[in-house]
């Protein structure tokens, strides 16, 4: 392991190199998040009586990297899960230590990906923590590919976006209204401009898909399905080249726009300083680990979600869009809320509308790629409600952040408009499980038959 202290130090005899490496990033508003809200400051008072260097290391590694989060008193439900998985407790119960587990393991991955920052530079920097943000997500949605649940998958993705766009920043607006009721709350649009063009480029996507099969399933049949096939594919190389024009006009030409305020990123009583606490091959190694561990989590909750639908009576559908994104995106909703209560919404805007940004226009995208590669039919095609639910919302969002002030009635409308679509969920749920099923079997067209 590297020496906490020791890691600067190495990297300045590099020269200017060095130097630059360790002076602190500049911060967007989707890396001020929970790697640093959620941290706390580590106390190694015990450690200098370790006289080992070595084990002196070792511990302030794992006090950072374990003891270091607020969220740290979830950290025993990931050993709990594997032990309930490996011991055969139940599959419920493996679901839910599972998702409970999947909460700090998210927290963490943010951390290290920042911990990486500070030797790798902004722009890799950059990528590697927007990729982290969404973690729990891309390998649930890789693993259900892999295990042919293109239903949970879809749903997964879905609830994501909806979660963050009407739970997380409805919440955030609303508490941050009641805390700040007096004051004048303007904020820049600039920013969620950006994202919300790229959303509503991505709600086209979806509408032309589903309005598309519908089209065609009243003429040509699974010839039909086929060509909604291949407009999905178009549509998501279509989505995949503007969100890597939007990474270009984020860390390159238009950096400044997504630059946190220095008085919002950096005069925080909670935030911790920005410098490195760990080495770059510690904080590697470490991200590693919690990936892996981030993979094993989510394996178990992707193959244990029907007996937890079972178990606890509600249907796949409702626990993938509703239960499952709040539970992994636990961190990233509480630093969204704390940045509000402070009225800083510049931050929790860019953490809200750049996670679902992501998600829509990369994660799904990319699973159709994915699926297209490997023979598995999967297109853009989210149903009525799904699609509905999700155009809306990004037209609601759009609505609602076009005058560039917020307030809590704002916050109220959103959280009350989850709330119907949580709603909706729960009671077309069985419906949509057994319709989806029926779905996927009528859409199942070989590969060869379809034109690439």
């Amino acid at each position: 392991m590297t020496s906490v202290e020791e890691a600067p130090e190495r990297r300045l005899e590099d020269g200017s190199r060095g130097k630059e490496a360790a002076l602190p990033p500049r911060r967007t508003g989707h890396s001020v998040s929970s790697s640093s809200l959620l941290r706390k400051q580590s106390d190694r008072s015990m450690l200098s009586k370790v006289r080992s260097e070595p084990l002196r290391r070792l511990l302030a590694n794992l006090q950072e990297v374990f003891l270091g989060a607020k969220l740290s008193p979830l950290f025993p439900a990931v050993p709990l899960a594997i032990a309930a998985h490996c011991f055969d407790f139940g599959r419920a119960w493996i679901f839910a230590l599972s998702m409970i587990g999947l909460a700090p393991l998210a927290e963490r991955l943010s951390f290290l990906s920042e911990q990486i920052v500070f030797y790798a530079g902004p722009t890799v920097g950059g990528l590697l923590n927007a990729t982290c943000g969404n973690a729990p997500e891309l390998i649930i949605a890789l693993l259900a590919l892999q295990k042919d649940k293109i239903a949970v998958l879809k749903w997964s993705l879905l609830g994501s976006v909806l979660s963050n766009l009407l739970l997380v920043l409805g919440s955030s607006l609303f508490c941050g209204g009641i805390a700040n009721f007096t004051k004048e709350r303007p904020f820049d649009r600039k920013q969620s401009d950006v994202n919300l063009s790229l959303l509503l480029l991505g709600a086209l996507c979806y509408i032309l898909a589903l309005v598309y099969g519908h089209a065609a399933s009243f003429g040509e049949g699974k010839a039909g399905a086929g060509a909604v096939l291949n407009l999905s594919r178009t549509c998501s190389i279509v989505m995949l080249v503007a969100y890597f024009g939007c990474l270009f006009f984020q860390l390159k030409t238009h950096r400044q726009l997504f630059e946190a305020p220095e008085d919002a990123a950096d005069s925080d009583d909670d935030t911790v300083s920005d410098t490195p606490v760990i080495g770059f091959a510690s904080a590697f190694a470490w991200l590693v680990g919690m990936t892996s561990a981030v993979a094993i989590l989510s394996d178990y909750v992707v193959t244990t979600i029907e007996a937890a639908s079972e178990s606890w009576g509600m249907s796949v559908s409702f626990i993938s869009v509703i239960l499952l994104p709040v539970v992994g995106n636990a961190a990233e909703h509480a630093a969204a809320i704390i940045f509000a209560f402070k009225s800083k919404i510049d931050i929790t805007l860019g953490i809200t509308l750049g996670s679902s940004t992501q998600i829509s226009m990369f994660v799904i995208p990319l699973s159709i790629i994915v699926a297209w590669i490997k023979g598995i039919y999967m297109d853009l095609d989210f149903e009525l409600l799904g699609t509905g639910s999700l155009v809306m919302s990004i037209l609601i969002i759009a609505f609602t952040l076009q005058d560039g002030t917020w307030h809590y009635m704002k916050g109220f409308v959103l959280s009350l408009c989850y709330v119907v679509i949580g709603a909706s969920f729960f009671v077309l749920g069985p419906s949509l499980n057994q319709a989806n099923a029926i779905n996927l079997d009528v859409k199942t067209v070989p590969t060869k038959s379809v034109k690439a």
